[in-house]
């Protein structure tokens, strides 16, 4: 509750700041004659909107969980990254085919020193609004946030183009308007793809952060009888709801009451640790059957040997089927079923007398 009410804050902050640059920016524009000028003004504007729209993505997305989303409804803030994304690019078409024209057909603008100062101002504001609502995005793990702040320390460097525009038709009465409203609708254009590709990877599912997978496996392997952390998974329903899984490694002689008492304190632990969801599943380890470290270093060697190779888990023997199973992780893009076909009929062919049951897995996290 509180992360959502400091977002709602500093988007109001962003929305009474665009709105006062909105009213001088295009009061200097109609004044001067600047088209730069006005589709600055107008980007602000869709500045403005953007917060609103992120005031209102935060407010959906605090609802509670219910039986048609039991995940809740933390994902409506990307889509609302999305949407922001979309007013960006259509604000910068827009722009685009307005200074087209400006620039076939030059007007000369007038420029008066009050003006330039209200325009030098609003470059100020603009790094001062960016880094405040990018910085605010990042601490309070806000996509739309960190768009909106992003989105304004562009705006700056716009404007400060708008001023070199300004100097350039003073000095030698020039009119670069129209070229300079093309430069700015691509970086608009650029800023609404970035933040688009950013939004919908987040919906479509990003890969385990490195760092987050790295410190949550050696929590989990910290606990007594854990001998290893495999296939951990992560799905993101919002910034605060991550639920997961992860599989652990332990002796196949614990009983039902020990692996339960085991598992429970491991979610316990990571929900407090991390703030994350987490089911934990088991992989037995007999180690200490004859013939298993053999046959386990046989199956690393042979494997090693494919640059495609990332590891391999979950090895088990069965002396009395003669049966070997374990789970194989190849990079992404390669043919994974041929050579897993491949490292199987090596190893049967080493050790005819076994059975070698190798399921392909996929490489979620680091």
């Amino acid at each position: 509750m509180e992360r959502r009410s400091e977002i709602v804050r500093v988007s109001i902050v962003g929305i009474l700041a665009n709105l006062v640059l909105v009213a001088f920016k295009a009061a200097v524009g109609l004044i001067s004659g600047s088209i730069a000028v006005i589709l600055d003004a107008v980007n602000n504007l869709s500045d403005a909107l953007s917060s609103v729209i992120t005031i209102v993505g935060t407010k959906l997305a605090g609802r509670a969980a219910d039986a048609k989303h039991p995940y809740g409804y933390g994902r409506i803030e990307n889509i609302s990254s999305v949407t922001i994304a979309v007013i960006v690019l259509l604000a910068g078409l827009t722009s685009f085919r307005e200074s087209l024209d400006k620039a076939l057909h030059p007007e000369e603008a007038n420029y008066t020193a009050v003006s330039l100062v209200i325009i030098a101002a609003a470059v100020v504001v603009k790094l001062l609004l960016g880094r405040y609502v990018k910085g605010q995005g990042q601490r309070l793990n806000s996509d739309a946030l960190i768009a909106s702040g992003s989105d304004a320390l562009f705006d700056a460097a716009i404007s400060v183009s708008t001023l070199v525009a300004a100097a350039v038709s003073l000095l030698w009465h020039v009119s670069i308007e129209g070229w300079l409203g093309l430069v700015i609708s691509v970086v608009i254009v650029k800023s609404g793809v970035e933040i688009l590709m950013e939004s919908l990877g987040s919906i479509i599912g990003r890969r385990v952060d490195s760092e987050l997978s790295v410190r949550l496996k050696e929590y989990v392997t910290g606990y007594p009888r854990v001998h290893g952390a495999y296939d951990l998974i992560l799905h993101n329903y919002g910034p605060e709801r991550v639920i997961g899984s992860v599989h652990v490694e332990v002796d196949d002689d614990l009983t039902a009451r020990e692996l339960h008492r085991l598992t429970r304190e491991i979610s316990a632990g990571v929900y407090q640790e991390f703030g994350i969801i987490l089911t934990v599943g088991i992989y037995a380890a007999n180690m200490d059957v004859a013939g298993s470290r053999e046959i386990k270093a046989a199956v690393e060697s042979i494997a090693a040997e494919y640059p495609e190779f990332r590891q391999i888990h979950a090895f088990y023997v069965e002396p009395a089927e003669k049966t070997v199973t374990f789970d194989l992780i190849l990079a992404f893009g390669c043919d994974a079923s041929r050579i897993r076909d491949d490292i199987q009929n090596r190893l049967h062919e080493r050790y005819p007398e076994y059975r070698f049951d190798v399921v392909l897995d996929t490489d979620f996290s680091d």
